[in-house]
This record gives C-alpha cells, structure tokens and sequence, in this order.
C-alpha cells in the first residue's frame, strides 16, 4: 500500500464520482489517496479498523474466512464502493477480508477524523446510510437467491454480470454462488455443450446472451 497527497488526483476522483459534498472542508485535508497492488490486503478479517476507504478506481474481492479454513466470497466490488463504514460506525475490527482484484485507488481518511469533523455533516451520514443499507438489501437479496434457485440459473446470473471469467478465479465464482468447485465445473461443461458459453485454457466467455438471459429469468444478483 502507497499513500500519496496529490490535491489534483484527489479533487478529479472527488468530482468524477461526486463526493465535493460528502467530505466538508473541515475534513479535506485529512483525505489522502492510497494506492493497493493487485493481490494485496486492504483490509483483513480480525483486524484493526482505522480507515474509512472508498474505492474511486479498480476491483476488489470481499471474502470472509471460517475457523476451519473454509473460504465464502462475499461479493466482487467496483466504484463506487466503501470499506470500513460499519466497522467505523459500530467501533469494532473488520468483519471481512478485502483483496485488490487489480490495481486499486482509494480515498481514505483516519477514523479520528471522521469524529472530529463529520459526526454532524448530514451529506456524509446520508452517504454512509444508503452505503450500508444497500449492501445489507443486496446481502438479503443474495442470501434468497442462491437459497432459492440452482446453480445453473445462479450461473446464468453471474456470467451475465461479468461477461467474461478467468479459469483461476472458479474457486472464488463456485464460493460466490455457493456451490462446490466440482459441480460448478459439471454445469460450465453443460453451457458449453449447449453453445452458451465457450471455455479456453485462459477465459470463459459468453457466446450467447439472450438464451442465458432466459435461463436466468430475473435480475442479477450475484456479484453485485
């Protein structure tokens, strides 16, 4: 991780994603952009909570670890997505792991100052309040889903929101919509024999949209 204190930078990603409003000019000299490499830690489940991050450029993966090893991807997250608002508002360490899937940028201030100059700054806890219950209404949403529907349509649904999938990340898709690996690639084979997806030694790529539109039949919700 490298913290930089480019005004410039940071007052384009303020603007492109319209957060002037957000952070009051109190808090405006305590924002710093930092920069993460692909496959590092921006945060770790467990850890100390500190910053308020929100991710302006690149990918992220959300995952939580149990006890026994046993890995459960939450969500793939692009901008505009923030990390640490729970941990922030309820004071406790990070509930999850989140990992730059690429070169990731973000806006991060120190939660000191957050208190000091934005417990009162009603455009900021609005922002924090529709952050939090989004997520929690997509978590539910997801929740019901991968409940209620098999994985081919599960699959259908997750193709659809990616377009295009790595073969090394089918561990992480099988996590995401909550199956094994193996039967994930028993269904992969089936998509292809059908002519909805081809697969090659790098990528798995849709080939035709419309029929998995159909197999999916209702709005995505993996991934998201």
């Amino acid at each position: 991780m490298k913290e930089f204190q480019d005004r410039e930078q940071l007052n384009h990603y303020l603007h492109t994603h319209r957060l002037e409003s957000i952070f009051n000019e109190p808090l405006l000299p305590y924002l710093s952009l930092y920069v993460f490499d692909q496959g590092e830690l921006i945060s770790s489940q467990g850890g100390l909570s500190e910053y308020l991050y929100v991710l302006v450029k690149g990918n992220i993966k959300v995952y939580n670890t149990s006890a026994e090893g046993r890995t459960l991807v939450i969500s793939f997250k692009t901008p505009l997505e923030v990390i640490g608002e729970i941990e922030y508002i309820r004071g406790i360490d990070f509930i999850n792991t989140v990992e730059a899937v690429s070169s990731v940028c973000m806006i991060g201030v120190h939660y000191r100052w957050l208190k000091k100059y934005g417990s009162d700054h009603s455009p900021l806890l609005q922002f924090l309040l529709e952050i939090i219950t989004r997520k929690f209404f997509i978590k539910s949403n997801s929740l019901s889903f991968n409940l209620m529907y098999p994985v081919e349509v599960r699959l259908a649904s997750y193709l659809l929101s990616v377009s295009q999938l790595s073969t090394s990340s089918l561990t992480d898709a099988a996590n995401l919509i909550g199956t094994s690996y193996r039967h994930l690639n028993r269904v992969i084979h089936k998509f292809c024999i059908d002519g909805l997806i081809e697969r090659n030694k790098e990528f798995i790529v849709v080939t035709d949209r419309e029929r998995l539109i159909a197999l999916a039949g209702h709005d995505n919700q993996i991934g998201k």
